[in-house]
């Protein structure tokens, strides 16, 4: 299975905040055996969050999208997917059940609250109040890291894959002094390899096959300087 993230908002562009939400589902989707394959923000326009939307969920298995969920004038995302789907935004009488029966009244609501595209189905808020939805393999999550997190929950079993294998050798030498020994270590196994350089060199060694990384690690660790 393969997914796209991708996250909307303009503070996130500006830099006055991090964006912690796709760091948290791309691990989230790798310890299930999901391949995440684009990490895209977008501004808060509807144009936009709909063009990457509609080419993303025709060339991945689904696409997760977080954040500008709500009533309020910057708050675009519904409408955004709603457009990329090509569907109406329409009060959702499921939603709005829902957050009835949890003590917001109608009278409660700003306008807008319950409005999803037509036909996707209600992810209930269990820690905020917008609800997201999820329609044509598109799940859309809220911003806030808390109320995305719990939302997840809601959704996590609709992402699985092979598990992979992990195995981290550390290395107490030069990058460019490995070069050799990486370049036979995949010639002998099946293996992906990842090499992050810093006071010493991380080298991550994952494959779909437990004995196969296993052993990959030990044939490295016997051929390296660690400290």
């Amino acid at each position: 299975m393969n997914v796209a993230v991708v996250t909307v908002g303009d503070e996130l562009l500006a830099g006055r905040t991090t964006d912690t939400n796709a760091t948290w589902l791309c691990e989230q989707l790798a310890d299930r055996g999901v391949t995440v394959e684009r990490v895209t923000t977008v501004p808060d326009r509807v144009g936009d969050i709909a063009r990457v939307v509609n080419e993303y969920r025709a060339a991945y298995d689904a696409v997760i999208v977080t954040g500008g969920l709500g009533p309020t004038h910057d708050d675009v995302t519904m409408d955004g997917v709603a457009a990329a789907l090509g569907r109406p935004m329409t009060e959702h009488d499921d939603a709005l059940a829902w957050l009835e029966d949890h003590g917001y009244s109608r009278d409660d609501l700003t306008t807008g609250t319950a409005e999803l595209p037509a036909g996707g189905r209600a992810l209930h808020n269990d820690v905020g109040v917008a609800p997201g939805v999820t329609l044509e393999g598109v799940y859309v999550l809220p911003g806030v890291p808390a109320e995305m997190k719990a939302m997840f929950e809601r959704i996590e079993s609709d992402f699985s894959g092979q598990p992979v294998y992990r195995e981290v050798v550390v290395a107490d030498e030069p990058e460019s002094a490995l070069l050799d020994r990486l370049t036979t270590l995949r010639k002998r196994y099946d293996v992906d390899v990842g090499s992050y350089p810093g006071d010493s060199v991380r080298i991550t060694l994952e494959s779909t096959d437990e004995e196969t990384v296993v052993a990959a690690a030990a044939w490295l660790r016997d051929r390296v300087d660690r400290e």
